[in-house]
């Protein structure tokens, strides 16, 4: 580990919210990455979900209490990210190309062209 990182690492430790938050977020983050990998949703990714947001519902920390609250309130579209093997990810691409497409022509273009130029794309 670098020196730096090392650094950081024992003053997040010095300070009990900081190292709450670290551990929640770590968690979170493993939690998703490992439904990712290869297609294979995690075998307990519900039971994890469901701990991980119980733990972080009264941690003290306004940010991550209101992440979990928006997380609960899309509860069964959270499980399904974590359960199943569909993405959205070839459509959100699309969609964030055509965007700056049109942002690249915006005031320069008629909206011919630019139905052209989309098309063509």
């Amino acid at each position: 580990m670098p020196p730096q990182a090392a650094a950081n690492l024992a003053r997040i430790q010095k300070d009990a919210q900081a190292a709450r938050v670290a551990d929640l977020t770590r968690r979170f983050t493993m939690l998703v990455r490992a439904c990712g990998l290869d297609g294979d949703p995690l075998a307990d990714a519900v039971g994890e979900l469901d701990r991980w947001l119980s733990e972080t519902r009264n941690c003290g920390v306004a940010a991550l209490e209101t992440f979990e609250a928006g997380m609960a309130q899309d509860g069964p579209a959270v499980r399904a990210a974590l359960t199943t093997s569909w993405s959205n990810a070839q459509a959100e691409g699309q969609i964030s190309r055509l965007k700056m497409l049109k942002r690249t022509m915006y005031s320069r273009a008629s909206f011919a062209l630019l139905r052209r130029v989309l098309l063509a794309a």
